[in-house]
Parts: C-alpha cells; sequence; structure tokens
C-alpha cells in the first residue's frame, strides 16, 4: 500500500542534514553548557552556533534577541504573559484575532480572567484581519498586539507588516506567531517591524520539543518561568542542546531559496485545487484564494464528516487533517471555520491537507482519486445528501 503523507501543517520528517547535526550532541558532547569545564564549553559552543544561525536566518540584528523555548506554545506563552507582566502598571488591554492559535487564543482569555481586557479581532470570508480593525481598537490602554502571520489552518496569510507599523505610531508592541510560515515566507527581522517573533523546529523539517521566540531589542518584558539562569533569565531551564543544534540547522536550511521551494509547492497545491474542484462537486474552498501558504489545501466536503473521510483516507494510506492537529480531539466544529462565517455542517466537513518537500504530481493525482471514491461512497450512506 501506498504511503502519503500530506500533513505537513501538523509535523513535517526532520532531514537527514539536521540528525547529521545533531548525532554528536547526541552522542559526545553531553557537557551542561552552564558549566565551565571543557565539557560545558564544547555544549555552549554548539547553542552559541546554533543562535547566530537562528539570528542570521531571521535578520535579527543580534543573536541576543534570539531565546530558545521548548515548542511554539510555549514561545506564543512567554511572547504574550511576558509583555503582560512587563507592562501591567502601563495598560491591561491586548489585541488578537478571532482565529489565532490557542497558544495564543488560550493564553490571553488566561489572562482576561486575571483582568486584562481582550479585544479579539473578527476576520473576512477568507480568514483575512482587516488592519482598520486593528487601528480601531487600540487604545491608550493598549500594550500588546498578537496576530499571527500565517493561519495554520486555512493558511491565510495576514498583513502582519502593516498592522504592526499601525501598533508601533501608538507605542503598542506586536507579537506574531509565524510558526507555519518559516520556511515559506521570507523573514527579514530589520526590514519587519515586528518586535516579539514566535518559531518552532518541528513545522520546518526539525526536531520537536525545540522552539525560539524572537524578542527585538530594548523590548520590555518579564519572564514566566523561575528556577535559573539560563536564556538571559528570561527561559530558566537545562537548555536542550541536542535540539537548539537541530533548530539551527533545521532553519539554516529552510531559509535557502524560499522563492523557488514556494513556487513548487504552489504548482503542487494548485494541481490538487482544480482535481479536487474537478472532479467532486459541491466542495468549497476555505480561505484565501492566492493570500495562502504555498502548500495549503483546506476544502469542506458537503454531506460527509470530514473525520469519516480522513479515516477512510488513512485506510489507503494517505494522512491528512481534519481541522488542526492540536485540537483533533475536540467534537466542536473549527473555531477558525467558523469565525469566517460557515455553518456547523459545513465546517464538520473540513479537511486540510499541507504539502511539503517529498510531495509529488502522481501522489497529487492518487489522492484526487482516492477522495472521489471515498466521498461517492459516504455520501450514499448521507441521510443528508441529495444528488
Amino acid at each position: 500500500m501506498k504511503r502519503i503523507y500530506m500533513d505537513h501543517g501538523a509535523t513535517t520528517p526532520m532531514r537527514e542534514e539536521v540528525l547529521e547535526a545533531m548525532l554528536p550532541y547526541l552522542k559526545e558532547i553531553h557537557g551542561n553548557p552552564s558549566s565551565f569545564h571543557s565539557f560545558g564549553r564544547e555544549a555552549r559552543k554548539g547553542m552559541d552556533e546554533a543562535r547566530e544561525k537562528v539570528a542570521r536566518a531571521l535578520g535579527a540584528s543580534s543573536p541576543e534577541e534570539i531565546y530558545f523555548t521548548s515548542s511554539g506554545t510555549e514561545s506564543d506563552n512567554l511572547a504574550v504573559k511576558g509583555i503582560a507582566r512587563a507592562l501591567s502598571s502601563r495598560g491591561n488591554h491586548i489585541i488578537t484575532s478571532s482565529i489565532e492559535h490557542h497558544a495564543v487564543l488560550d493564553t490571553v482569555k488566561h489572562l482576561g480572567e486575571e483582568g486584562f481586557e481582550v479585544t479579539f479581532l473578527p476576520v473576512d470570508e477568507y480568514g483575512m484581519v482587516d488592519p482598520k480593525d486593528l487601528e480601531a481598537a487600540l487604545t491608550d490602554r493598549t500594550i500588546l498586539a498578537s496576530i499571527m502571520m500565517a493561519n495554520n489552518e486555512v493558511g491565510t496569510i495576514q498583513p502582519v507588516e502593516e498592522m504592526a507599523r499601525i501598533c508601533h505610531e501608538k507605542e503598542v508592541y506586536f507579537h506574531t506567531d509565524a510558526v507555519q510560515a518559516i520556511g515559506h515566507l521570507p523573514v527579514n527581522l530589520e526590514k519587519q517591524p515586528f518586535d516579539l517573533l514566535s518559531l518552532s523546529a518541528h513545522k520546518f523539517y526539525g526536531p520537536k520539543g525545540i522552539g525560539a521566540l524572537y524578542v527585538r531589542k530594548g523590548t520590555k518584558i518579564k519572564q514566566i518561568l523561575f528556577g535559573g539562569g539560563q536564556e538571559r533569565k528570561l527561559r530558566p531551564s537545562t537548555e536542550n542542546i541536542p535540539a537548539i543544534v537541530g533548530l539551527g540547522r533545521a532553519i539554516e536550511l529552510a531559509v535557502e531559496n524560499i522563492p523557488e521551494k514556494s513556487a513548487a509547492l504552489t504548482a503542487l497545491r494548485d494541481r490538487l485545487f482544480k482535481g479536487l474542484q474537478e472532479e467532486i462537486e459541491d466542495i468549497r474552498v476555505n480561505g484565501h484564494p492566492t493570500q495562502r501558504l504555498p502548500g495549503n489545501v483546506n476544502i469542506s466536503v458537503a454531506y460527509v464528516e470530514g473525520e469519516s473521510i480522513l479515516l477512510s483516507l488513512d485506510l489507503k494510506g494517505i494522512a491528512i487533517s481534519s481541522g488542526s492537529a492540536c485540537t483533533s480531539g475536540a467534537l466542536d466544529p473549527s473555531h477558525v471555520l467558523m469565525a469566517m462565517g460557515l455553518d456547523h455542517q459545513t465546517a464538520h466537513g473540513s479537511l486540510r491537507f499541507s504539502l511539503g518537500k517529498e510531495n509529488s504530481e502522481e501522489e497529487v493525482d492518487y489522492v484526487i482519486e482516492s477522495l472521489k471514491e471515498i466521498v461517492e461512497r459516504l455520501r450514499k450512506m448521507s441521510s443528508v445528501y441529495k444528488k
């Protein structure tokens, strides 16, 4: 049986080059980077080199602006809570969008329980935030706006640079969750006015369990974990050196030739879009038609549950998602699709294909053929389907 992986939005397979970079730190170089002896200095050297690679890949002005964390989720928490803690005496208003990853949504909701005021910006039918809505929401008590660079479910790319500039005019910090964007969209923090940016290695062919937070020099932020002096006291804990080294190598490879890689993925994405629309009736494309991640295909299939399709595809060796992998155990429909105006039934029939560098035209055509067959079979069993 064929095995086809089209769930790169959930996680990516680690590149061989990344594993090779990590192996010495999994075997021989085992020192604690905070130790002064030669074993510790060896580990520290690997960490410092990885920090430089991340800073260079992002166009940061200094490696000291990069802080290693355990994940994109922790990076989001540190950015949002860290700014809230640092600036609570100045203001208590935070702005975000209604379609953020739960790492941001749940964090700001928690802060709301502590007395912070939170504004959730709406999105249009394509999942796009209007910068004018952000501007209108700003008050003299606003301390932070957090808007993701690209949505993890529908792939819509947000106008984050414009929104960051609007915030800076009011002296408000701007954070962007770029977890889905790294390796697909160019990032140059010397030119882009973001104060904080989150990323996670396993989304761009690196190891799981390692992320990073960019904090622009001069940004006022407080730690949310306590217990040590690591990461300049902002993120205490003994550093995961093998994973940090892997992150450094993975992001170094991820930012190479982004236009060429994105063009190749876009061609595959469009082939999948076109084939699905031609072969299967009553499907809806979710997300912006052009301003979207190159490998993202999100559709809703009428009259059929998305999870039923997902399981049937899995039996054919095809791996995709129904919504976000982080919430795949939930029975509620996607909060992203609901915010875009879809009804419950349409949202429940959603599928997310996220293509990667190893996918081919042959695989795309096999997926189209398989999905057509599955949808036809499931619709015959549906009590609401009328041909």
